[in-house]
């Protein structure tokens, strides 16, 4: 195994996990042994060979999706380095949605003691100095920075720059998960074509992997003004990709 043919880098909480599934049950590509790999962020010390190393040896496309990667300040200079040609998928969700649903996620796993109002309202103050710290040291791995980012991820115009500056607008292939979800196999029909694999293939389950109830004990108002926060820089984002999204 010496290429990677596609990475999912992203983001988190809009359903990376059910579009992996989807690409790789294609029989012209392979998984991994697991979804997420976490090289280009947590584990990039570990070296290129241990990351190739949980690649199937054979002649198939093969790809992992880490949905931090989109996310991690440094993730976008170390793939160009390491695999310059690779082609980039980005699942993005409704930014509201996506924050709400990574709070309880969160929660679920015992990680947020906070209230969502407090920890929303405290973001910046908990992510600043743990993001200084990241810059100056770039194998500083935060875990502030990772789990407490719920309205800074779904900024996403900021992030996709870094790599509409580094690699050909080709290699990046953007989807609206709202879309997957409600008409996955247009979507796919569209991943295979930017794969390069047989199109006409429809997996056998096209439903969601993980499900929640993203607005659980969110008030109206709550969930209002966090779409209000998200609107300027949907702008910018819509900008970028030259289209709209119904957000």
């Amino acid at each position: 195994m010496s290429n990677i043919s596609f990475i999912i880098i992203g983001a988190q909480k809009s359903g990376t996990s059910s579009l992996y599934k989807y690409i790789t049950d294609h029989p012209e590509i392979s998984r991994t042994k697991k979804k997420e790999l976490h090289y280009f962020d947590l584990n990039f010390d570990k070296g290129k060979n241990w990351y190739l190393s949980h690649f199937q040896d054979n002649d198939n496309l093969t790809g992992e999706a880490s949905p931090y990667y989109i996310f991690h300040p440094h993730v976008f200079r170390r793939i160009k380095n390491e695999f310059p040609d690779v082609k980039l998928i980005v699942l993005l969700r409704n930014p509201a949605d996506r924050a709400i649903s990574h709070y309880y996620h969160n929660i679920n796993k015992k990680r947020e003691p906070l209230s969502i109002q407090h920890a929303f309202y405290f973001e910046k103050a908990r992510l600043e100095k743990e993001f200084n710290e990241m810059l100056e040291d770039e194998h500083y791995n935060s875990y502030i920075y990772q789990h407490y980012s719920y309205k800074k991820r779904g900024i996403y115009f900021e992030q996709l720059q870094n790599y509409f500056d580094l690699f050909n607008r080709k290699q990046l292939f953007t989807i609206q998960s709202e879309k997957l979800f409600n008409t996955p196999e247009s979507v796919l029909v569209k991943i295979w074509r930017f794969l390069e694999v047989d199109e006409n293939f429809i997996p056998d389950y096209l439903g969601p992997v993980n499900k929640s109830n993203i607005k659980k004990e969110v008030s109206n108002k709550f969930y209002n003004e966090l779409k209000e926060f998200y609107i300027p820089y949907n702008k910018k984002l819509f900008e970028l990709l030259e289209c709209e999204y119904d957000w």
